[in-house]
């Protein structure tokens, strides 16, 4: 089975709790908690800046540094719902 990330932040969507919600309550199966909380997007912020504010999870999951996060991040990111170009 194919592991869900949220198609904004990247974080892995294991538990029930950690989805998003639409705007009629129900369960949002593409975003998280955090970036969708309640029917729309919690910040209103370009791609360079979640990749900046998610950089410090990226090192608490294992990444040695600030710099390789963002590298890494920049080559994921474009491809997510939310940041991809059409």
């Amino acid at each position: 089975m194919e592991q869900k990330i949220c198609q904004s932040c990247g974080m892995p969507l294991e538990k029930e709790g950690l989805f998003g919600k639409n705007s009629d309550g129900s369960r949002n199966k593409d975003y998280c908690c955090y970036c969708f909380p309640d029917g729309e997007f919690s910040k209103d912020e370009t791609m360079e800046e979640m990749i900046e504010s998610c950089i410090q999870f990226e090192i608490e999951a294992g990444c040695p540094d600030a710099e390789t996060a963002r590298a890494k991040m920049m080559e994921y990111m474009p491809t997510l719902k939310r940041w991809k170009k059409n």
